[in-house]
């Protein structure tokens, strides 16, 4: 005769039927358990005992919900969550007899109370929101109650707002990567027609044993494939503009955010729209280089040039750092010998004067100089210091 077994369903927490009395179990060892009930004190019952008894049933096991993460609820449009928590309540009120926010002390109702099964409940529920006007059925209830316990509160969500869609529908991933490579390979060749990638799309697929196990859709199925896969990329018309795009930079713009003067500087040229008199004695066109902090949308310096020159970036930099007084010939620059002549009071400005105006230009030392595929964003003014400005 083979020993007796305790169920798997009698753990701590479990509703037992036993003696004409449903019970809850709060503590189970090898050969007893603990039954206590809500008006009664505790009582400890042999497990043979318990087996034997006529009326004996597990009427409830404790449920332990998964812990959702609650930010993928916010994914959701604000119509599904609030519909979410709103299925959350009736089946929390279906697993435990109470819906959530119940008062200390509050008796299920008789139609979820401990002595009734799981299905009934979910009848009792379904019947309940019918008579509220929502029509459920109690397979509704259940799908939903599995669905909970499964993934919790986000599991009651209706994924269709934010369901992933495949971008090119049922067509077949081969059939997709075999027409991207005719395109590819058809980028520096002359200018092809729409029928010959079609062709070549399938000659690509035929070169594996993968790939001849696909079958392909109708034509008008892989043009519509091929109006999309070849969007603004030119392949049917200019070879030049096609290769040019092609073969340049592909890469978004990225985003640099900018706390702090000079900690993001660039250097920018820009061609000005007027003629000059160049040093050589020629009219011509000159190109405006500066530096600019990003954070303070200050000019720290800035050089003119007939054309721009890798040097220019030096210079830029040993003007930005350097402060006037330290530069060499400035005391000379400051001596009215050596300025033009001024209108007004302007002209009538003391040496000291002058001084205090030059050296009033603020200086920075750059951090970080990005280059051209970078936006960059200034953050705010917080925390920022002046980096050597005089």
């Amino acid at each position: 005769m083979s020993a007796m077994r305790r169920p798997s369903g009698i753990e701590v927490g479990a509703w037992v039927r036993f003696a004409g009395q449903v019970r809850a179990a709060t503590a189970v060892t090898t050969t007893a358990v603990t039954l206590t009930d809500t008006d009664g004190p505790a009582v400890a019952v042999e497990l043979d005992t318990l087996l034997r008894g006529e009326d004996f049933a597990v009427v409830d096991v404790p449920v332990r919900q998964p812990l959702s993460a609650a930010s993928l609820l916010e994914t959701f449009p604000k119509t599904v969550r609030e519909k979410a928590l709103w299925w959350e309540g009736h089946i929390l009120e279906v697993l435990h007899g109470l819906p959530p926010g119940a008062e200390p002390g509050t008796s299920p109702r008789p139609e979820y109370g401990p002595d009734r099964s799981l299905t009934a409940r979910q009848r009792a529920k379904a019947a309940e929101l019918t008579a509220a006007g929502h029509k459920v059925a109690a397979q509704t209830v259940a799908n939903y109650r599995r669905r909970y316990q499964a993934d919790g509160v986000v599991g009651l969500a209706d994924h269709r707002p934010v369901r992933k869609k495949r971008e090119f529908g049922s067509m077949d991933d081969a059939v997709v990567a075999a027409m991207r490579q005719a395109i590819a390979e058809a980028t520096d060749a002359s200018t092809r027609r729409g029928t010959y990638l079609l062709w070549r799309t399938g000659e690509i697929l035929r070169q594996t044993p993968a790939g001849r196990a696909v079958k392909l859709p109708s034509e008008r199925t892989l043009y519509r494939l091929l109006d999309k896969l070849t969007r603004n990329t030119h392949t049917f018309s200019s070879a030049t503009t096609r290769r040019s795009r092609a073969h340049g930079a592909s890469g978004e713009f990225g985003e640099l955010a900018v706390f702090a003067p000079g900690e993001v500087m660039q250097i920018d040229s820009t061609p000005l729209d007027v003629l000059v008199l160049l040093d050589n004695g020629v009219v011509g066109k000159v190109e405006l280089t500066a530096m600019i902090d990003v954070a303070t949308r200050s000019l720290t310096a800035a050089v003119l040039r007939p054309t721009t020159k890798s040097v220019d970036a030096s210079v830029l930099l040993a003007r930005t750092v350097t402060p006037e007084p330290m530069r060499p010939g400035w005391v000379d620059a400051l001596k009215m010998s050596t300025t033009a002549p001024t209108l007004g009071r302007c002209g009538a400005r003391t040496p000291a004067s002058r001084r205090r105006g030059v050296c009033g230009r603020c200086t920075a030392t750059p951090t970080t100089s990005p280059g051209s595929g970078y936006a960059t964003t200034a953050a705010g003014a917080s925390g920022c210091r002046p980096s050597g400005s005089t």
